[in-house]
């Protein structure tokens, strides 16, 4: 047995990296990767600014053996094991096992009730570890890391697993940092007609019937009343609830010529919803409607405040697809690149429902606004 085996007969420890553990880190990225590596970047930036938690495996004598990155999203209750390596010379010690039970043990700190992951259809060990350990393995990836390999995304629910009562919701990801209305619409328009190829356009063609908000600066985006004109248009029932009568979002706008052309938009919208007989009901709305209204056929459409997710102050649409007595499910359709998230990280989110009431409400005003649609049969 070398020298490193023997350290490593018992039990590593496990303590949080620092910034002086990134040489150390960068010489196991070396060792057990040939592409896909974190670099030194990357590290810095999960202990200085991401909402991570980066964490090292070390013998007692303070050699460090391998490393665990979990990845967290601000308002869900998700994470994500980004990457796990182990020094080679330390393999079949039990270090992996010692830090996947590390990332959980976060993940539960965090208040996550899952954890997802990202393996090599081609590394048998590592699928063998993760499917004792209990993960599920959810879908394949292909062409997934940098040198074409194929992937497998597995899953580990670690407090709560979800029915299967809800809608059948594909994922559609925005493609514009302004398009989360009219992504997540396609979204419900896709599931109620099943089968359906969504048009790749129709996201830029909703934006541009829909838009009704100014936002301080660069692109608008799609209030309720011109999602909801919108999906009507394209032979869907809608139903808006919002929680206050007239001009949304004027608070965020500064210049009284844009606040005129915003209430004229929004007053000619009405209007336009009032003559396509689609009802708008001024009130709040709780988890339990939004579970009714799953359960009466309808997809909601809920407007967020991005701050819980992106730590943005920004007003964001998300689909609901499903509800239970802890969580609101949702798909996000923003795909934020510099959170290194991915597709599967923006499905069936789970929100708390704890979270709710302070995630749903926009502005000084407070704003709520839910879209429901539905199938055109009445």
């Amino acid at each position: 047995m070398n020298h490193l085996r023997a350290e490593t007969a018992s039990a590593p420890d496990m303590r949080p990296a620092t910034i002086a553990d990134i040489p150390a880190l960068l010489e196991i990225e070396a060792a057990c990767f040939d592409s896909d590596r974190l670099t030194r970047r990357s590290f810095h930036r999960m202990l200085t600014r991401a909402k991570a938690s980066l964490f090292v495996a070390e013998t007692a004598g303070g050699k460090i053996l391998g490393y665990g990155l979990v990845l967290f999203h601000a308002g869900t209750a998700l994470a994500r094991l980004y990457s796990i390596a182990v020094r080679p010379e330390a393999a079949g010690a039990g270090v992996g096992t010692a830090l996947i039970e590390h990332a959980e043990t976060v993940t539960r700190e965090h208040d996550c009730v899952a954890l997802r992951l990202e393996v090599r259809a081609d590394n048998a060990a590592a699928i063998a570890l993760y499917e004792r350990l209990g993960y599920r393995r959810l879908r394949v990836l292909p062409h997934y890391y940098e040198d074409d390999g194929d992937g497998w995304r597995y899953e580990k629910r670690l407090h709560w697993v979800p029915g299967a009562n809800g809608p059948q919701i594909p994922y559609i990801h925005q493609t514009t940092e302004f398009t989360c209305g009219p992504a997540s619409l396609m979204m419900a328009m896709a599931a109620l007609k099943p089968g359906s190829v969504p048009d790749p356009d129709e996201e830029l063609r909703i934006w541009r019937e829909a838009t009704t908000i100014f936002m301080t600066s660069g692109h608008g985006g799609c209030g309720p009343r011109g999602l909801a004109l919108a999906a009507h248009h394209r032979g869907f029932r809608a139903w808006v609830c919002i929680s206050q009568e007239g001009t949304l979002f004027i608070d965020t706008v500064r210049s009284p010529v844009k606040k005129q052309v915003l209430q004229r938009v929004q007053t000619m919208l009405s209007k336009d919803l009032n003559q396509a007989g689609v009802p708008v009901d001024v009130t709040r709305t709780t988890p339990d409607d939004l579970e009714q209204a799953i359960i009466d056929g309808w997809i909601p459409l809920l407007l967020v405040s991005s701050y819980r997710f992106n730590a943005e102050k920004a007003p964001h649409w998300v689909v609901v697809t499903g509800v239970d007595d802890r969580f609101i499910m949702v798909h996000d359709p923003d795909m934020d690149e510099d959170l290194l998230k991915s597709d599967m990280d923006c499905t069936h989110v789970p929100i708390p429902r704890s979270a709710f009431t302070s995630m749903t409400r926009f502005g000084r005003s407070r704003l709520q606004a839910v879209v429901y649609i539905a199938n055109g049969e009445a």
